[in-house]
Order: structure tokens, then C-alpha cells, then sequence
């Protein structure tokens, strides 16, 4: 049963990477080097975990703060291409400005409803006026 599970590995990471070969074919070369810089960068874990003790109030572990560093990481890269998206359809070129930020996460929000379960902390909003 192992070397089952084992070829299915392969054959998952097989596809995957020829998934991922397709994709970034398509990409267009702006497109393709933000993901390059993407895929370099990580969020500081142990600033992360700062974060997540100050926001808790208790101690996290180094595991628990690497999860919460790569779902921010893709929450962050989530709000450049939605950004992004809104710069393009309004016509504007150059660096990203608040303003591209604001529309992305207001489409966030009201693509996946609100973003956590609870009220933020002291009535804190993130990317508003």
C-alpha cells in the first residue's frame, strides 16, 4: 500500500508541476516576474508571531506562526493582483497607489463577505480612511 501512496505523490507532484508550467507560459511578463518575487519572499515569522502574540495575548508556537505567515502571504498577494486589476481597468499605470489597495480590499470583502469571524479590536479598519 506504501508504494501506492508513494507513486501517487509522484504523479500529484508530476501534474502539478505541469500545471504550473502551463500557467506561468501564460503569464504576461509583468505578471511573471511580480510571481517571481512572490515566490521569493517570505513574511518575517518571527514577526509574524509577534503579531499574533500581542493580537492573543498568549504564546504561539513556531508552527502555528509559519501557517498564519503563509496564509497572510497569500492574502497579501491575493489584494496586489486584485490591485492590480483595479489600476488596469482604470487606465492608470505606475506604482500602486491606497487608493488601488481600498478598491481591491472593498472587492475582497464583498466577494467573500466579512473577512473574520470577530469585530476588530478598538473599531480598527485595514485600508481605510
Amino acid at each position: 500500500m506504501a508504494d501506492d501512496d508513494y507513486s501517487a505523490q509522484l504523479s500529484w507532484q508530476s501534474q502539478s508541476k505541469d500545471n504550473l508550467k502551463v500557467l506561468m507560459d501564460n503569464f504576461s511578463p509583468a505578471h511573471h516576474e511580480r510571481f517571481e518575487a512572490y515566490r521569493r519572499h517570505a513574511l518575517p515569522k518571527s514577526a509574524v508571531r509577534k503579531v499574533i502574540q500581542q493580537t492573543l495575548g498568549q504564546q504561539v508556537s513556531q508552527p502555528v506562526a509559519q501557517i498564519v505567515a503563509g496564509f497572510s502571504k497569500v492574502f497579501v498577494g491575493e489584494m496586489m493582483e486584485k490591485a492590480h486589476a483595479v489600476q488596469q481597468r482604470r487606465g492608470e499605470t505606475g506604482p500602486l497607489s491606497p487608493d488601488h489597495l481600498r478598491e481591491a480590499y472593498r472587492l475582497y470583502q464583498e466577494e467573500t463577505g466579512r473577512v473574520g469571524a470577530a469585530r476588530p479590536l478598538r473599531s480598527k479598519r485595514i485600508f481605510m480612511k
